[in-house]
């Protein structure tokens, strides 16, 4: 089974969080991790046990990339740190299980800095977020993963 620094898995192979393993020296370095690891993306594949299943959760990440990042701008704007941690939580780990491994140790950095009280000072932090998060759905759809997706899906036919 696949480990790293960077997941903690236990013996049945559930990810039970995102972050550094107990005990670990690593820390995040967003500019030293790609923007998007497809072996995790493949990960997700073998977890849900149907690449159709993963590709949608994929495709959902990138539809709703824009409004997930407005949320977060809006609640670190306005100083809603329970709104900012909710929104950041779900996107680091929305962000790793798609492979956008450096959206997520963006996010985790971001998470500190709300845990440590200094959501006001974030705002550099959050704009390399937003640039890194196009970045990852840019290269979520240039890949395998969402390649073959129409921009905009016509739902009625």
């Amino acid at each position: 089974m696949f480990s790293s620094d960077f997941s903690e898995v236990d013996e049945r192979g559930d990810s039970d969080r995102i972050g550094p393993a107990k005990g670990s020296t690593w820390k995040p370095d967003a500019d030293g991790r790609p923007i998007l690891d497809l072996a995790e993306f493949q990960l997700l594949e073998d977890q849900v046990g149907d690449p159709g299943i993963a590709r949608i959760f994929a495709s959902d990440f990138a539809r709703l990339w824009p409004t997930r990042y407005e949320s977060l701008a809006a609640a670190i704007e306005r100083s809603d740190e329970a709104a900012a941690l909710d929104t950041i939580l779900s996107l680091r780990t929305s962000s790793a299980m798609v492979g956008g491994i450096r959206l997520s140790v963006l996010a985790a950095r971001l998470e500190e800095h709300i845990l440590d009280g200094e959501l006001r000072n974030s705002q550099p932090l959050l704009d390399e977020i937003a640039e890194c998060g196009q970045r990852t759905v840019k290269e979520l759809r240039e890949s395998y993963v969402l390649r073959n997706e129409s921009p905009d899906p016509d739902p009625i036919s």
